[in-house]
């Protein structure tokens, strides 16, 4: 039998933690001070005075470096899981993981050649 009551905690749960920040930004609005003038206005570097454009543009290098990364890194994770039950999947799971790490190792090979892996 589905009764609502067991997800009481659940939903009380829910309820604060939806009014909480819309709480927090409402009070924050109404109790700020409102003061615009060029010094507010300015953009703020650290205490220093900026100087040239805020726009500037990041080699696409630095792009690549962080993907290639992030790629090989969220791949490893899935890695884990099967060297951890190795011994229990057998060999047809043995080989689907070869043929993952293959795959893995020819887009690394393909991103050390494009030079993707260069910092310099």
């Amino acid at each position: 039998m589905f009764l609502l009551y067991e997800y009481d905690f659940f939903w009380a749960f829910l309820i604060i933690s939806i009014l909480v920040p819309i709480l927090a930004f409402f009070i924050s609005g109404v109790l700020a001070p409102i003061s615009k003038g060029p010094e507010k206005l300015s953009t703020y570097e650290s205490g220093i005075e900026p100087m040239g454009d805020a726009w500037l543009q990041f080699q696409i290098r630095y792009y690549m470096f962080a993907l290639v990364f992030v790629v090989f890194d969220v791949e490893m994770v899935f890695l884990y899981p099967w060297a951890m039950s190795f011994d229990v999947l057998g060999v047809s799971v043995f080989i689907e993981a070869l043929i993952f790490v293959l795959i893995l190792i020819i887009g690394l090979v393909y991103a050390w050649r494009k030079g993707a892996l260069q910092w310099s």
